[in-house]
């Protein structure tokens, strides 16, 4: 029994540190575009509450004018206006609130499905199933927005909003830095504040690692059925190219749910749950049309695809290799 103990706390550092690792090398690499996402999702907001204002404005004078329509703009356009009016490091706003969660997110999000595979797992055989994938996801999902995702999205919303120039010194922001927005944020709303929309982050985090990882296993599987003679593991490509596919089906399923997360976390509000849910997907689809709520979908498949590309493929080596050096060194220990 100590043994299995021993091997399991063993095996819990390794998945800490691989998927750590491997999270940090996918928010560092994509960042600027989950950024640019969020501007588009927002910008919708802000057009809207233009609109109302101008209609106002024409009723109020009698007279009967059709408001313009916004351009319509890519997330390529967004990302250039950024770089020009705040600064090439504005891309990289809210990346400290991510770099500080990706640690313990990777490490729950690995460790957690690990467990709850191994709970889905065919007592016989020890096979999981395609189900059995999916419901492990579903529950690493949700286990990870709970204890590190949401808090940490709350205030990477929150830093990326802001719009100020990162190479102007005097243009001063409200929210400093990860841990600055965090202080305030709770001294001036609460600590409440920090899990705003909680239960659309655990739906689109559940979502996001059930279709993850089931896609992932699934390739995988295939993968090593169609060569035989790998039977340690597959070439670092495969996994990069394994990680693009499945990350991709996520946000393509669940990206109404993220952009109506985006907007309730970004904004102060006294309202609780479903009346604050309700009231931000009425004013989207009032203001803006059903389409709002596909916003920033092109640079979130765009960020997440290659995301998990790297991930996987990151923690894919390091695990194998940090298996191998602790099995090296269980070798090499006397005996006693």
């Amino acid at each position: 029994m100590a043994t299995s103990t021993t091997s399991r706390k063993k095996n819990t550092a390794i998945h800490l540190f691989a998927g750590g690792l491997a999270g940090f090398c996918e928010a560092v690499t994509c960042h600027p575009l989950d950024t640019i996402k969020v501007r588009l999702q927002l910008r919708g907001e802000r057009m809207g509450a233009k609109k109302v204002t101008s209609v106002a404005g024409h009723v109020a004078n009698g007279v009967a004018a059709e408001v313009a329509k916004p351009k319509r703009q890519t997330f390529i356009n967004v990302g250039v206006q950024i770089v020009q009016k705040e600064g090439f490091l504005s891309l990289y706003k809210g990346l400290g609130a991510v770099v500080s969660g990706i640690v313990p997110k990777m490490a729950i999000r690995f460790s957690s499905f690990e467990y709850f595979k191994e709970q889905m797992a065919d007592k016989k055989t020890g096979q999981v199933s395609a189900m059995g994938n999916f419901v492990a996801g579903l529950a690493a999902g949700t286990t990870e927005a709970i204890m590190v995702v949401t808090p940490m999205d709350v205030i990477k919303i929150r830093l990326q909003a802001q719009r100020h120039s990162m190479s102007d010194p005097l243009d001063i922001p409200k929210y400093r830095n990860a841990a600055h927005c965090a202080y305030v944020m709770v001294r001036e709303e609460g600590f409440a504040s920090l899990y705003k929309g909680v239960g659309l982050t655990a739906l689109r985090q559940a979502t996001n690692q059930a279709a993850n990882f089931t896609v992932y296993q699934y390739l995988k599987q295939k993968m090593h059925t169609l060569q035989p003679e790998r039977t340690d593991s597959l070439p670092a490509y495969q996994h990069m190219i394994m990680g693009f596919i499945s990350g991709a089906c996520g946000p393509l399923f669940n990206a109404p749910i993220d952009t109506i997360k985006t907007r309730i976390q970004k904004n102060p509000s006294q309202e609780k749950g479903w009346t604050r849910f309700v009231g931000v997907t009425k004013s989207i689809v009032q203001n803006e049309g059903w389409m709002a709520f596909y916003k920033g979908l092109t640079p979130r498949v765009l960020r997440v695809a290659p995301g998990q590309a790297i991930t996987f493929m990151v923690y894919e080596r390091v695990y194998k290799w940090m298996v191998a050096v602790s099995q090296s060194i269980a070798v090499e220990e006397p005996a006693h």
